[in-house]
């Protein structure tokens, strides 16, 4: 017999990839979707994953579940509890990404800056390729820290911090519009 993490089955997605169902994924999402739907900050989000969570603990004879059904079980839900519109904005996709910006500088090596942003272009590109929809980029001021050879912030780092948030935005919005105009990745800097 083979145990399923939280005892809940994987995921299966689009492109074939298995995902084990992920609490804060799914909370996430649901919050992209009450944006997409109007809604600021959409405090249900959690409720509507714990009840969702706790429907797939009782699926025991599935040893995978689509994407596609797992996304009409989430509308589905939604819809019951007067939500509908948030249902209908609702995509179950890859789980959300995150990239340590220090990670990325430190990998840039000698070439600090300009290999940097090479780097960032090609992990932003990769998360794109996967059909993610939420990545976040952590470790900002760090990361400028690192690049600048800084201990403390100073006006060279504000505008070091100000050109990676508009690279990164600039470089998915574009990557978004060559893969297809309706795609949007939603870009959280921290």
């Amino acid at each position: 017999m083979i145990a399923f993490r939280n005892h809940v089955p994987p995921i299966v997605l689009v492109n074939g990839r298995v995902i084990a169902f992920d609490h804060e994924w799914l909370v996430r999402a649901l919050n992209v979707a009450a944006q997409r739907a109007g809604y600021a900050k959409w405090w249900l989000a959690p409720h509507v994953a714990e009840s969702v969570n706790a429907w797939m603990e009782g699926l025991h004879d599935m040893p995978t579940m689509p994407v596609a059904q797992f996304t009409r079980a989430v509308r589905a839900a939604l819809q019951v509890i007067g939500y509908a519109e948030v249902g209908e904005r609702f995509e179950a996709s890859s789980p959300f990404s995150r990239i340590s910006l220090v990670e990325v500088a430190q990998s840039a090596g000698d070439g600090y800056e300009l290999a940097f942003f090479c780097a960032l272009n090609d992990r932003l590109r990769e998360v794109l390729d996967l059909g993610g929809t939420y990545c976040e980029l952590v470790g900002l001021e760090p990361c400028v820290k690192l690049l600048s050879k800084r201990r403390s912030w100073c006006r060279e780092c504000d505008a070091l911090r100000t050109e990676i948030v508009l690279f990164a935005r600039e470089q998915t919005g574009r990557a978004c519009q060559i893969l297809g105009g309706a795609r949007e990745l939603f870009l959280h800097v921290a």
